[in-house]
């Protein structure tokens, strides 16, 4: 047993776990906060129970947010210990601010939010909401500047085998933070509509609360529809011109492109022989001009490439329903404008079953970039290779990998099975009809 493969997977299952929750948090947070001041500024008592409902679900998953957040955070010293001492003086600052700064500002008011409904104002609930999703965000912030300094390391020196920090602004404002920061937020947004939404049309479809469920669909489809577009544009075009600049061997691997050329094709699928691309798109989106050389796999040593399948499977499976997300809730828009959403049950019914899909979406985005940047933890600074617990047994580690699958398994069954009996009781019923 290789102990740096196995503490590579358990990172991965992890991480990977951990991460199912947290786009959904952010989203829904956002949302809510639009639900509290429809609610608030038109003194609405059906945006308040449509508030109500949701902050059920927003607070379950942010319990299982934070559950698996601080077992992910551990394995830095457990199973990375070598990793950890290079770079303690500069990736210990962002996961202190994140926990300082962010976690005690979103459980905080998230509290208050939850159990100061009729006991605070409108406007002092309104406020704790507010403070939750800004929480949220803040605290994606944090965690994004941590992992983007891997990706784009910057304001530091190498003393001593260690990392030291000698700009802590450079640190945090690295090349790729900004790119990647808005890119996910944006996909965590789509994330939280389409929970919503699919919410929504399973109870429309039901025929539960159906005045409330029209509210909340037509404002959740709305915004993924919005937020769909801004994930591609402009922020994943962004995203991939700072890619080209700063990580050119990721780009080849992301497109599979064999050798530099001018007019570089944009692949969009590829099986064996079978090819199909876009000519010149890939020129243009890197570097907006289509006649721009981009560098291709021959341009790179085949060690300080990434496992290429990998990258470019994931890449493009995000890439594909990110066109599907826009095209899906472009057609549930023209829908309602044309007053036939709401009779429309096979468009509802595929609304719910959609609901995981901008996870996969995330998380293929999460494999794309993390294994794109293979072989290196640091890139160009560290290998991964270098940087595991090379003290702990291999044993020990497949050990805590089965542990943590099983538990992990046993905990998303039960987060399904609450959500799912959350969502069929629906909202609360109006106080005046149920008597």
């Amino acid at each position: 047993m290789d102990t740096l493969l196995l503490s590579r997977i358990q990172f991965a299952v992890t991480i990977g776990f951990h991460f199912i929750f947290p786009p959904v948090s952010i989203g829904l947070a956002w949302l809510l906060v639009i639900l509290e001041t429809i609610a608030w500024r038109r003194n609405d008592p059906h945006y308040r129970r449509l508030a109500q409902f949701f902050a059920k679900l927003l607070a379950l998953t942010f319990v299982l947010g934070v559950a698996t957040g601080i077992v992910m955070e551990f394995q830095f010293g457990t199973n990375w210990a070598r990793y950890s001492r290079f770079v303690g003086d500069i990736f210990g600052a962002p996961l202190a601010a994140e926990g300082i700064f962010a976690f005690f500002l979103e459980s905080g008011f998230l509290g208050l939010y939850l159990f100061g409904r009729n006991r605070i104002s409108r406007g002092a609930l309104w406020f704790a909401c507010l403070m939750v999703a800004a929480g949220a965000t803040l605290s994606a912030f944090w965690i994004l500047v941590a992992n983007s300094w891997m990706q784009t390391p910057a304001g530091f020196v190498i003393q001593n085998n260690r990392a030291e920090l000698t700009s802590f602004t450079q640190a945090v404002f690295n090349p790729s933070m900004w790119p990647r920061f808005f890119h996910t937020i944006t996909s965590c947004m789509v994330c939280g509509a389409f929970f919503m939404a699919g919410c929504a049309a399973y109870l429309l479809r039901k025929n539960k609360q159906t005045p409330l469920a029209q509210k909340a669909l037509k404002i959740s489809l709305i915004v993924a529809f919005i937020t769909s577009i801004l994930v591609a544009f402009p922020f994943g075009h962004t995203h991939a011109r700072q890619v080209a600049r700063t990580q050119p061997e990721k780009l080849a691997s992301l497109e599979w492109l064999e050798t530099t050329r001018s007019r570089a094709p944009l692949l969009l699928f590829r099986a064996g022989d079978l090819k199909i691309a876009l000519p010149g798109l890939l020129s243009l989106l890197a570097y907006n001009d289509i006649d721009a050389v981009v560098q291709g796999l021959d341009e790179f040593p085949q060690d300080e490439l990434p496992p290429l399948i990998l990258t470019f499977t994931s890449f493009h499976i995000m890439f594909l329903l990110g066109v599907f997300f826009i095209i899906f809730t472009l057609l549930g828009v023209i829908l309602m404008y044309r007053k036939k959403l709401w009779q429309s049950q096979r468009y509802l019914k595929m609304l719910t079953l959609a609901i995981p899909l901008p996870m996969v979406a995330i998380q293929c985005g999460w494999i794309a970039a993390e294994v794109g940047r293979q072989p290196w933890i640091v890139y160009r600074q560290m290998r991964t290779a270098d940087a595991f617990s090379d003290t702990v047994p291999a044993a020990n580690v497949l050990f805590s990998l089965i542990m943590f699958s099983l538990i992990y398994l046993l905990l998303f069954s039960l987060y399904l099975f609450l959500v799912i009996k959350i969502v069929k009781q629906g909202p609360e019923p109006d106080p005046e009809t149920s008597k």
